[in-house]
């Protein structure tokens, strides 16, 4: 049973959900999970295909047709709700150009006004240059009834009293009351204090608890006081640990599934809830349709971490196989991988493989051959290349690929 609280915010959101549900509702805001069908979440609104926790990333997730796309929220100096994933501007803004003494300082000690001359986009690519740091209530404003939003409560102790903000979003403002009313909002975190704190405050609404890892029963049979479902890292489940949610009367999610094998394997777990960086191609699978409409043969074969001192390489590092499965000659010049942090390795000029050929390229730096270019950057794919895409010159997405 999930807590109550004389603080909850019940009879707020009851009286929500009256106003809202009586106004008409019109046949493209009927839901749409089917049954049987996992529950979609596009990660960071669409992190493989545009710039995570972005307006365009949210748009990307809700053309995907998944259930609903995740956002992480933090609070600035001044108490507002943006969304953003990491503890510092530095991956994803141009923080260097607009603040260069604070590159590695907290994004919570800047205030609204600060985050707002900062670009969220471009680190991703030049088609989203000036994509600014969203507020929470930007993530409402571009769901529907038929995807809604994960909202995740980042970095709690960085953001004092955001549960009570996010709550109060949900119960007061008009676009999140209809989204709450249609069940198209759910709350996670890997607080599990700040989960408690959400719970008392909001018991209406979902609330999952994630972990990297599966705890013990009597650990999951304590959250299930308080959450629905769990969310984990897919990498590490097993059978075992699905039946040791499941038993609790939670469902199960996992979290970052960026293939369609991984998520079959997920789904024959009986995992119910899945959330990947590449929400639209999952989706195209389920729904029975080519992943790759753009597929030309070429896909990623494997990603490998390397050793240094080899005869035609400089320095550690990592590279991508790529192979053509294809029946044609393919030209590959200017084809690049993208990690799951937005990290790229390009493809140089003047290669084409043939049916059969395979191609490596490495970060590292190195001789090139015909069956090798080098980046000449180190190592910078990140988790080893344990989630890549490959896309063409013309930044179609040509296949993903998980390790």
């Amino acid at each position: 049973m999930k807590y109550r609280s004389a603080r909850s915010i019940a009879a707020v959101l009851a009286a929500a959900t009256v106003a809202v549900t009586a106004a008409p509702v019109h046949a493209d805001d009927a839901p749409t999970e089917e049954s049987g069908q996992p529950v979609m979440i596009g990660h960071r609104g669409a992190a493989g295909t545009a710039p995570e926790n972005t307006v365009a990333a949210f748009k990307d997730g809700r053309a995907s047709g998944a259930d609903f796309f995740e956002v992480d929220v933090q609070l600035s100096a001044d108490g507002v709700p943006f969304l953003f994933h990491d503890n510092t501007p530095a991956r994803t803004t141009n923080v260097a150009e607009v603040f260069p003494d604070r590159v590695n300082d907290p994004i919570t000690s800047f205030t609204w006004a600060e985050l707002q001359q900062l670009d969220a986009g471009s680190y991703f690519g030049p088609p989203f240059a000036g994509e600014p740091i969203p507020h929470l209530r930007d993530a409402a404003r571009i769901a529907t009834t038929q995807t809604g939003v994960y909202i995740e409560i980042k970095s709690p102790v960085n953001s004092p009293g955001i549960e009570a903000v996010v709550a109060e979003a949900l119960a007061t403002e008009p676009q999140w009351q209809r989204l709450v009313a249609a069940e198209k909002v759910e709350v996670i975190g890997f607080d599990a204090d700040s989960n408690v704190r959400f719970a008392e405050l909001a018991p209406e609404i979902p609330l999952q608890q994630l972990s990297g890892t599966i705890p013990s029963a009597e650990e999951i049979a304590r959250m299930a006081e308080y959450v629905d479902s769990y969310g984990t890292n897919y990498r590490a489940l097993d059978q075992e640990g699905v039946d040791r949610v499941q038993v609790q009367g939670l469902e199960i999610g996992v979290y970052t599934v960026n293939t369609v094998d991984a998520m079959e394997d997920m789904l024959e777990l009986g995992v119910e809830r899945i959330t990947g960086d590449f929400p639209i191609q999952l989706e195209r699978h389920l729904d029975g349709v080519p992943v790759f409409p753009g597929h030309r043969g070429v896909s990623i074969m494997d990603s490998v971490n390397d050793a240094p001192g080899s005869d035609t390489q400089d320095e550690y590092g990592e590279h991508v196989v790529l192979v053509n499965e294809g029946p044609a000659a393919v030209d590959v010049s200017g084809y690049y991988l993208r990690d799951a942090a937005a990290n790229v390795l390009r493809v140089g000029e003047g290669y084409v493989l043939e049916p059969g050929a395979t191609l490596r390229v490495y970060s590292a730096g190195g001789t090139n051959s015909p069956d090798a270019y080098y980046n000449g950057g180190g190592a910078v794919l990140n988790n080893g290349g344990d989630s890549l895409g490959l896309f063409s010159a013309e930044d179609r997405l040509l296949d993903t690929f998980g390790n």
